[in-house]
């Protein structure tokens, strides 16, 4: 069988192209830019932003080699070579006040070699005027603008306020051009991760058009379900081959790691194209994304300092306009999470008008519960995984004994912020902890007599845990006896087992607990 070369993190379309890497057709997409425009598509990092870019460079730069048998072939297109000017802010070193200024500075010098200008002054925005109007000038055809992570030393510098500032003036005068130079430009077109509300590209660009939500271009960037059934035959039944299960298997598996994602309201299914093709050339299913992308600590911190129910959080409610935009003054944790593709679209309604977001898919939901875990616990050095895995078999069993030993290790020692904070936090722990052993948990189930804290189903037990903070273990028994907690569950044929736990602020760990089958 011929081997399918998969360009894992390739952004280069012409790369792609000429060396006969396996490429999904996006071309198809170009013609809504075809007569110009001002345009901004937000998606995660890894979510193929950059080749959609690098395509669209080559097709106005009119090389028209490089789309034959592609669906931009047909198009009605004279492939006159358009002057292009490519921004990448991908690349860049944002650790230092220079660093932003640097690389636009590069940007600047090249292209005013390229079109034979001599700048007279120091100042980036009025140089880049200046290359905007000459490069017009010069071949007659007005600019293709792409820029491509518009947003990236925005986001780098969540943490540092001052050089976030500094970063967000630097770039609202640099971007200032699009408007004044609008008689010399043909299509603006940016990427990013997240859409910023304050910040003068959107402000002073009145007509610039946010496609991210748009149900015709929420597949632009992923892979579809269409795409798997009529692109990746071959490679599915290498997959199988190498695994020893059916191809079947292996698409059942793909979907629930990788697939799940929505970006409109039309809930069009996306994969995570980084983690499908990665999985798919290295015939195993790991969490690839997440574990490229480094440690989310500003999430988690912003996830962590919150009294929120997590079980809540993935559920989540909200507005078209409330996932839009951010500001560093007020960040909006729901809007910075759906944009970073923690969470995603699960449905629409229409009468309200509201989505229901959730976590996408298993990598995610492993991953991040996974990195945020060891912001509640004390792993004691240990890998999550390690942890957890010590979990599954006593919890599965019944043996509470042995499962209520590790969780008290656990909280020993818990940072002091955590326990003080709020008894939410214990609950998100335990609720991360059920999750990650993979089973079936619910926070403050109701019931007729009042709410449970943590309802957790196995295949034998039926678990319900009251948690009582600066209590008594007994306390929280009486309570699950006293409100008939149990009484829903009792024709479902399952043991059920009654846990009462106690946890101690000054202590900052569980001081008691109590079990009663």
């Amino acid at each position: 069988m011929e081997e399918v070369y998969y360009p894992i993190g390739e952004q280069n379309f012409e790369k792609i192209i000429t060396g006969g890497w396996f490429y999904v057709d996006k071309t198809g997409y170009i013609r809504h830019f075809l007569k110009g425009g001002y345009y901004f598509l937000g998606r995660p990092r890894r979510f193929g932003k950059s080749l959609f870019l690098s395509t669209l460079q080559y097709f106005f730069e009119g090389r028209k080699d490089l789309f034959k048998g592609l669906e931009a072939e047909s198009f009605d297109w004279d492939w006159t070579p358009y002057p292009v000017l490519y921004i990448d802010l991908n690349v860049g070193n944002y650790s230092g006040r220079d660093g932003l200024k640097d690389n636009l500075e590069n940007h600047v010098l090249r292209w005013e070699k390229q079109y034979g200008i001599t700048p007279e002054v120091s100042n980036l925005a009025i140089r880049l005027s200046n290359i905007i109007r000459a490069a017009h000038e010069t071949t007659g055809k007005r600019v293709v603008v792409l820029v491509d992570e518009y947003d990236k030393p925005l986001v780098n510098s969540l943490g540092n306020k001052d050089r976030y500032e500094e970063y967000k003036n630097e770039l609202a005068g640099f971007y200032s051009n699009f408007k004044s130079s609008a008689e010399h430009i043909h299509l603006i077109f940016l990427t990013g991760v997240s859409r910023f509300g304050k910040i003068s590209i959107f402000s002073g660009l009145n007509n610039i058009r946010d496609i991210s939500t748009n149900e015709r271009f929420s597949a632009i960037c992923g892979i579809t379900e269409k795409e798997i059934e009529s692109r990746f035959s071959q490679g599915l039944e290498a997959f199988s081959e190498e695994k020893g299960i059916s191809v079947e298997e292996i698409k059942n598996n793909l979907k629930a790691s990788y697939d799940g994602y929505h970006f409109s309201a039309q809930n069009i299914d996306v994969y995570n194209p980084f983690s499908l093709l990665s999985s798919m050339a290295d015939f195993k299913f790991k969490n690839y994304w997440i574990e490229s992308g480094g440690k989310p600590t500003i999430l988690l911190e912003i996830l962590k300092s919150l009294d929120i129910d997590l079980h809540s959080f993935f559920n989540v409610r909200c507005s078209e306009e409330s996932l839009s935009g951010l500001d560093i003054s007020a960040l909006n944790p729901i809007a910075l999470f759906y944009q970073t593709g923690y969470l995603t679209i699960k449905k629409y309604d229409e009468n309200s008008g509201l989505f229901t977001l959730g976590l996408p898919n298993k990598e995610v939901k492993q991953g991040l519960l996974e990195y945020l875990l060891p912001y509640y616990v004390d792993l004691h050095n240990e890998s999550t995984e390690f942890v957890v895995s010590k979990f599954v078999e006593d919890f599965k069993s019944g043996n509470v004994d042995a499962f209520m030993k590790r969780l008290t290790s656990l909280f020993s020692s818990v940072p002091y912020s955590i326990a003080m904070e709020s008894d939410r936090n214990i609950h998100n722990a335990l609720l991360m902890l059920m999750i990650l052993v993979g089973l079936r948990v619910k926070t403050e189930y109701q019931t007729s007599e009042g709410r449970i804290d943590l309802l957790v189903r196995t295949e034998k037990y039926i678990y319900i845990i009251e948690l009582k903070l600066d209590g008594s273990a007994e306390d929280a028994l009486r309570q699950i006896d006293d409100n008939n907690y149990a009484l829903p569950f009792l024709s479902e044929g399952r043991e059920i087992i009654r846990i009462g736990i106690n946890f101690s602020t000054s202590r900052r760990t569980i001081s008691e607990w109590r079990m009663k089958r």
